[in-house]
């Protein structure tokens, strides 16, 4: 769970720093621009002057682990000040939902949003008052005494399990004691999950529902990759496990026209469907009738399925182990393949080199080690050159990726949601962003 929060965290930071970065690449309109009302067509449709808003955010910073209550990075709460600025500037009185870490769905003060109150109050240009729960007479009181512009911020949803259990009697409390008369939702990352705070509540509200910045941003390049991309549009696809990315190789399979490039480890269950010998990769031995039905899937479709012709294998997992380049119809006994060869980076970079739109979810490798970390960082480097190309990346690692290798500001898009951004990738509509009024 941890690991999931640092991923999120580095798409986050990557989103934020690379800000400018969609300016530098020509992105074509699309339907999706319009399907879900945003901020701007809030303002048109609402007096905000008169509004009470609540607003999902994800504020969930790291804090510093020798105290408990110093930010240690607050791109998270800079990532949402675009969206609070203009609600502000409209005059209306705000009232913000997020969630801290996991709590077991009770209170548990090392969850508490009190370190995020000084700099979220800084960065606002307002003092923020902070409420000790997020339904209840102290919420009604708190949200009662709101003028214009004002920002209450409520204690950690998830301090009730009703939020993620999306109870609807908590969705309904949470509507109701804050007064809410219309919501924003700009918590993308969280968008994939039907919680009482980002779903369920809507219900219980009279007024419009709007994307904030961050989730309009997202559904453009993302989704706008899925349903109407600028071809040639090419997957570039990593990681571990064939059986996580199943439902988005079967989704861009049907979407490719360029092709569907397949790294990191779940290559070697594609390679020992095929009868090929991986010595001591990783397989998922399950996962090999499903491995071969996608591999005759594509075939059939006539969409490439560029698996890599050449890995790095290594005598044992570790930075400093022994390490060859082999052919993968020759990966020796006892060796373990922990990135992709230099053929096959040529060839992929050759494919992203042709391609219109190419979206990177995952890495080719064990990039944390730096002797294995050279195919990852290739396709940053391809991604980061493609001309006149629409580059989006998701996915932690892959971000974390873009991030170290200092090329965040060349992509068109940095996801900011790993699980959301995926999800989206295979077609699915998420529920946060379903519960959004139509535009």
């Amino acid at each position: 769970a941890q690991q999931k929060t640092e991923d999120d965290d580095d798409a986050v930071r990557a989103g934020v720093q690379a800000g400018g970065g969609a300016s530098l690449r020509t992105f074509r309109s699309s339907a999706v621009r319009s399907a879900k009302l945003g901020l701007e067509g809030l303002a048109k449709r609402v007096d905000l002057s008169k509004a009470r808003v609540l607003i999902r955010l994800d504020l969930n910073v790291p804090l510093s682990k020798a105290d408990g209550v110093t930010i240690t990075d607050d791109t998270r709460l800079r990532a949402v000040v675009p969206t609070m600025k203009f609600l502000q500037e409209q005059k209306a009185s705000v009232v913000v939902a997020t969630h801290v870490g996991r709590p077991k769905g009770a209170p548990d003060p090392k969850f508490s949003v009190d370190p995020i109150v000084a700099r979220f109050s800084e960065l606002l240009g307002t003092q923020v008052t902070k409420v000790d729960d997020c339904i209840g007479e102290a919420v009604k009181d708190a949200t009662g005494k709101m003028g214009q512009g004002d920002v209450v911020l409520l204690e950690n949803v998830r301090f009730h399990k009703g939020e993620t259990k999306n109870f609807p009697d908590f969705a309904e409390a949470l509507a109701k004691d804050t007064g809410a008369t219309c919501y924003v939702n700009d918590a993308f990352g969280t968008a994939h999950r039907a919680h009482a705070s980002t779903e369920g509540v809507v219900k219980w509200i009279d007024g419009p529902a709007a994307g904030g910045f961050l989730m309009e941003k997202e559904l453009n390049y993302v989704k706008g990759a899925v349903d109407s991309p600028v071809r040639p549009l090419t997957a570039i696809l990593g990681g571990a496990k064939v059986s996580t990315k199943i439902p988005v190789i079967e989704s861009m399979l049907d979407k490719c026209d360029g092709g569907v490039v397949v790294g990191g480890a779940m290559i070697f269950t594609f390679y020992k469907a095929q009868g090929k010998s991986v010595g001591a990769s990783m397989v998922e031995e399950e996962m090999l009738d499903v491995a071969k039905d996608l591999l005759a899937k594509a075939n059939a479709k006539g969409v490439p399925f560029l698996l890599p012709t050449d890995v790095v294998v290594a005598s044992e997992f570790s930075a400093d182990a022994d390490s060859k380049t082999v052919s993968v119809d020759d990966i020796p006994d006892g060796w373990m393949g922990l990135d992709v060869g230099p053929d096959s980076i040529a060839a992929f970079s050759d494919l992203i080199a042709r391609s219109k739109t190419i979206v990177w979810n995952g890495p080719m490798g064990v990039f944390e080690f730096d002797k294995f970390s050279k195919g990852t960082f290739a396709i940053a480097d391809a991604l980061a050159s493609a001309k006149d190309a629409t580059t989006i990346v998701g996915g932690g690692d892959s971000v974390a990726a873009v991030e170290k290798a200092h090329l965040a500001d060349k992509m068109s898009h940095i996801s900011t949601g790993g699980g959301a951004s995926l999800e989206l990738l295979e077609g699915k509509e998420l529920p946060g962003v379903a519960a959004l009024s139509e535009d």
